[in-house]
């Protein structure tokens, strides 16, 4: 799996991730949703990986996901900013996922 973050996006996640304690995680989240396959596509912040994750090189930003949620997922994929609507979207060349996708800044 591969991300590509364009700038306004590594301009928006870069303070979040700067220094070195949280990483980039890729979250296919279910909580709510009542079914694995209902659920919606999620960025978060986490301070250490655990041994379900698997760390994807990004393009700038590496990030990390569970390889048992790769099937939500295409192979290529972008995330972009939008200033005006202060939301992150998730999109590949095929389908949009979400123009509001969810930051989760624990």
């Amino acid at each position: 799996m591969h991300i590509s973050f364009t700038p306004a996006a590594v301009d928006f996640l870069t303070p979040y991730i700067a220094d070195g304690s949280r990483q980039l995680k890729l979250l296919h989240d279910t909580e709510g949703c009542g079914c694995v396959m209902s659920g919606v596509p999620a960025l978060q912040l986490v301070k250490e990986s655990t041994v379900d994750d698997k760390l994807a090189e990004g393009d700038p930003l590496p990030f990390l996901f569970e390889p048992r949620h790769e099937v939500f997922f295409e192979p290529q994929m972008r995330i972009d900013y939008n200033a005006d609507r202060d939301s992150l979207s998730l999109k590949s060349d095929n389908q949009i996922y979400t123009l509001d996708l969810r930051f989760v800044k624990n």
